[in-house]
């Protein structure tokens, strides 16, 4: 029969190698889960994030405009005093005059937003630099754009994969039934497909929103449990031995 190799075959340096990439890539996790919480919470007026804040990412919040539903969720946070916020509103339902947007909400936003808000922070944020850039954002808000989406996709395919790549190239090496084994180093990558195309048909059914939060969730504990599960048979795991008979 074949000869697989296991982590009881490889060197302690190869563990540590091992041990240190999956700690990096735990903590790497963590932090993008707390920048998806701050990123999306609030966005239905409510503390915390919830299904709703997601659905209105992907589906907008259709009764107001997508820079009033940044306000109100997690762009608002950002401003330095909350009088600043009804300067805003107030500019737009007074109908969103040039000279008015110049003399009091421009200094707001140069004072707050564009240092992440524009072409020259490289974070492909919204810009709100000058008076047509912000008046875009005053339109209907629905939601994530299908360029941002695009754009998000494509890094997510790209990066994420050869992330679960290399992790499952570590799970391998583990000891459990075949089974076991292909399903758990499966389900990351599956999950993470449903994810991304079902935020373009919560653009069209918001009730999809359901399963990006699902999705998301279920490649977050199979990539958990690819972790701790290597891990633990790096190195607290003793094989079992079968006895040789005389």
């Amino acid at each position: 029969m074949p000869k697989y190799k296991r982590f009881r075959d490889t060197s302690v340096s190869e563990r540590i190698l091992d041990t240190m990439f999956l700690i990096a890539i735990g903590l790497g996790y963590l932090f993008a889960m707390g920048h998806l919480y701050f990123s999306n919470q609030g966005r239905d007026g409510e503390a915390g994030l919830s299904v709703e804040d997601v659905r209105i990412a992907y589906y907008g919040k259709h009764q107001q405009t997508r820079l009033g539903a940044a306000l109100n969720g997690a762009m608002g946070g950002n401003l330095e005093f909350p009088e600043q916020k009804k300067i805003i509103f107030d500019w737009i339902e007074a109908g969103k005059d040039v000279d008015e947007f110049n003399d009091k909400v421009a200094p707001i936003f140069n004072e707050s937003c564009v240092m992440c808000h524009s072409e020259a922070s490289g974070m492909g944020l919204p810009p709100l630099t000058n008076y047509e850039e912000v008046l875009k954002l005053t339109e209907m808000d629905t939601g994530a754009s299908i360029q941002s989406l695009v754009r998000v996709s494509h890094i997510h395919l790209f990066g994420i994969a050869f992330i679960l790549f290399f992790v499952g190239r570590i799970f391998i090496l583990c000891e459990m039934p075949i089974m076991v084994k292909r399903i758990t180093v499966a389900i990351p990558f599956i999950a993470m497909l449903l994810d991304i195309f079902s935020w373009y048909i919560t653009k069209v059914f918001p009730g999809f929103a359901y399963v990006v939060v699902i999705s998301g969730a279920l490649m977050g504990i199979a990539f958990g449990i690819q972790i701790l599960v290597s891990l633990y048979q790096m190195w607290f795991y003793k094989p079992k031995t079968v006895p040789i008979e005389m």
